[in-house]
Parts: C-alpha cells; sequence; structure tokens
C-alpha cells in the first residue's frame, strides 16, 4: 500500500514531503499518512489537525505520522490527539534512521494506546546545524525540480513564528547542491528552483560566507544543459551584487523575482522588525525593471497588522502599483503565539478580514492589468501535465488542448481569462 503525504504551506514543505516519503518506503514502511503541517497562520494549524482527524476517519486502521513546522512548535498538541501515531519534529523528519526505527519499532502498532509522550521525537531545532540539499522527484509528477538549499532564519520579524519551526540559518554547500541539480537535469527537469526559508541569506553563516549569488553562477556555469533557473522568495535589500548582475544579465535566470515585502507603510514594517523600508522596495522594483525590462515582481503582503490604522493601509495598498507588482499573496495578519506582534494592540477581526479582501481584489486587479499586458505577445512556455504551462515570467498559459509535459514551447497569447492567458 502507497505512503501518503498531505502537505501545508510553503515550497519547503513540498520539497521536503517527497524526502519523507521515500525515506519510509526505503525503510519499509507502507499504508502510512504523513501530514506535514505548517504553522505560519493559526488556519494553517487548524487545517492539519482537521485533515488527521479525516484521515483517521476514513482509513482508522492507517498511522498517520504528523510533522513540520506546527509539529515542531506544538508537538504535545498534535501528540495528544488520539489519531496519531508518531510526531517527528523538522530535524529528525528528514533523517532517514528516524524512518528506520520506526518501522523497526513495532509501535505503529495499536499506535492509539499509546501515550502522547511515548508518540513525541522531537529535537531542539535550534541545535539543528548544516542543510543537506533536498529536491523533488523529477518529472513524472513535477515539469520543474524543486531545490532546497538553505533552512532557518537569523532574523526575528515580530510576527513571524517559523524561526521557532525551522531554526537558526543555515546552508547547504555549494558542491552538494550542484550535484542534486545535476541529478535533477538527468531526470529531464527543463526548470529548476531554488528555495529556502532566507533564501537570501545563503552562505552566510559557512566557511567563506559564499552568497545566493555564487551559488547561481555556479550552478548555472556547472549545468549548461540546464534551460531555465527560477528563484523563489528574496528579501530585496540581502540581494547580492553578484546575484543583480546576473537577474540583469543571465537569459536562463528566469525574470520573476517574488518579494518578502510584507507591508508599505514604514512605522509598520519598523514594528515588524523589517530591514527595508517602502522606498527601498520601491526603489528596488524601478532598478531592477530598468536593468531587465521583461523582469515581473511578486510579493507577499499582510492585511491588518497590529496598530495600523486606514491611512497605514492604503499605502500597502498603493505599493502594488508603485512596484508594479503582478504576483501578489495577500494574507490577513494572524497572531502567533510567542511572537512579539501577538502582544502588541489587535485590530478587530472584522477590520482584519475587510482590509484581506480588499487587498486581494487589488491583487486580483493587479494581476489582470499584468495578463492583459501580455496578450498579442510571444511567449517561451514550458509545459506541464494536461494543457497548460508556465512563461519564462511565471504567468499561467493555457493551450485549450493537452500537451505533452517539460517542453518548451513558443506561443502567441490570443486573450486572457482571470488567471491565464489563452495560447493559440
Amino acid at each position: 500500500m502507497p505512503v501518503e503525504t498531505l502537505t501545508f504551506g510553503c515550497r519547503l514543505n513540498l520539497v521536503e514531503s517527497e524526502a519523507m516519503q521515500a525515506q519510509a518506503r526505503a525503510a519499509g514502511l507502507q499504508d502510512i499518512a504523513i501530514v506535514n503541517s505548517c504553522a505560519v497562520t493559526a488556519e494553517a494549524v487548524r487545517q492539519a489537525g482537521q485533515a488527521i482527524r479525516r484521515l483517521a476517519r476514513e482509513r482508522p486502521e492507517r498511522p498517520v505520522i504528523v510533522t513540520g513546522c506546527a509539529a515542531q512548535i506544538e508537538p504535545a498538541r498534535f501528540a495528544s490527539m488520539p489519531q496519531v501515531a508518531q510526531v517527528f519534529g523538522n530535524a529528525e523528519k528528514l533523517e532517514p534512521e528516524s524512518w528506520r526505527r520506526l518501522a523497526a519499532s513495532n509501535s505503529l502498532r495499536g499506535s492509539t494506546d499509546r501515550r502522547p509522550e511515548d508518540k513525541l521525537q522531537v529535537g531542539d531545532i535550534m541545535l539543528a546545524r548544516g542543510a543537506a540539499p533536498q529536491r523533488t522527484r523529477a518529472l513524472a509528477e513535477h515539469t520543474r525540480g524543486f531545490l532546497q538549499v538553505q533552512n532557518g532564519c537569523d532574523h526575528r520579524c515580530t510576527f513571524c513564528v517559523i524561526p521557532l519551526g525551522r531554526g537558526n540559518a543555515r546552508s547547504a554547500a555549494i558542491e552538494d547542491v550542484v550535484a542534486q541539480g545535476r541529478a535533477l537535469v538527468a531526470e529531464g527537469a527543463r526548470e529548476v528552483v531554488l528555495t529556502g526559508v532566507d533564501l537570501t541569506s545563503y552562505g552566510r553563516e559557512g566557511p567563506g560566507a559564499p552568497s545566493l549569488g555564487s551559488l547561481v553562477r555556479t550552478l548555472l556555469a556547472a549545468l549548461p544543459e540546464l534551460p531555465r533557473l527560477r528563484l523563489s522568495s528574496l528579501d530585496a535589500v540581502e540581494i547580492d551584487d553578484e546575484l543583480r548582475d546576473l537577474i540583469a544579465g543571465e537569459p536562463r535566470l528566469m525574470p520573476h523575482l517574488h518579494l518578502s515585502l510584507q507591508s508599505g507603510d514604514d512605522l509598520i514594517l519598523k514594528r515588524m522588525k523589517r530591514r527595508h523600508d517602502r522606498a527601498d522596495a520601491v526603489r528596488f522594483c524601478h532598478e531592477m525593471r530598468t536593468l531587465r525590462p521583461d523582469i515581473v515582481f511578486g510579493a507577499d503582503l499582510i492585511a491588518g497588522f497590529p496598530t495600523e490604522d486606514e491611512a497605514m493601509f492604503a499605502r500597502t495598498l498603493a505599493l502594488i502599483e508603485d512596484c508594479g507588482l503582478s504576483y501578489v499573496h495577500g494574507f490577513p495578519f494572524s497572531a502567533r503565539p510567542g511572537t512579539p506582534a501577538a502582544r502588541m494592540p489587535q485590530l478587530s477581526g472584522e477590520v482584519v478580514r475587510e482590509r484581506a479582501l480588499r487587498l486581494r481584489e487589488a491583487a486580483q486587479a493587479a494581476h489582470g492589468r499584468h495578463l492583459q499586458a501580455r496578450v498579442g505577445r510571444r511567449l517561451a512556455v514550458l509545459t506541464e501535465r494536461g494543457d497548460s504551462g508556465r512563461a519564462e515570467d511565471f504567468t499561467l498559459v493555457r493551450f485549450g488542448h493537452s500537451v505533452a509535459a517539460g517542453q518548451i514551447v513558443e506561443v502567441t497569447a490570443q486573450s486572457c481569462s482571470d488567471k491565464a492567458l489563452l495560447a493559440a
């Protein structure tokens, strides 16, 4: 019977779920469910608990193993659930020995009768050192390969609980990243996406402090047959000069940057303990668009942060146009236990929800303008399963007919829907 994984949250969890699935199979485990949880919002934690109960209702005899950031931060909460057989921390879940011990222990039999403390294998994530690169499997399920090169974060933004789940910043060695990238290309990957918790801090804690730019340059040089390299979320003020030069002049580095901006108001950014102000964000987008006119930007933005008034929120809405954002992930603020922002004066839930709705509407309008501007253009599209693919700037393109996955094809956008371009 298969090992089923349910993944919540970020791309790191997507990559790590595949690694866990492979390790569980290699250990001889069968017919289990793994829930890889997220803790970025209270809703994400709630959804993980809901999924656990649903899995137990559907298959009461199948053991459920829970891991991820929510399990790391609140292990007792999940261990106390009778539906849960085992709880792994974020470090333990990536250790093959964890899965081998679990398979050899027979502890999954009659697991609903075990004491909560006997289900726990969760260490102190702040003691974690090093980060072995993890990658997705190749193209049977993905047309692009995700390659995790960094984990953890040394920053302490006041709203963010993720350092408690991921620990301090640590990076994979460049030679290990190149080896995993080469394996992805050998499996047929046409695009590789580099991902991490705080990607732009790559290498700073390691010997010689290599930068993300040096990693990207080395990877592109080592893999000349790789057509596309893409970066996941970045902190604009931490982008090093070498990476900036590569973004400007390297055609194989995709012209799509997703920025961790969070707010468009300087006082809120200060209260968030961010490392940039509004002018930094606007200036960066303008400068990069000057250097590479085809570049597009996405961003994370939060609505309803504590003490935010209407004028402050208006500056966040205006940031979408001022930075020329095409892809906006808008989130309602969610107070996370243990964070400084949870102790600040909170806005009412009604105000937070209303602002989040307006933020999503503004994001949808911005993406609509992005799509309209590309109608009639020639685009290079990497095809995915079914009838769609992604252009170099990450625009979703639909063909109206089935296409073979993993091909880069030239098309003209004939029209657009509310979410995608429609190709000829």
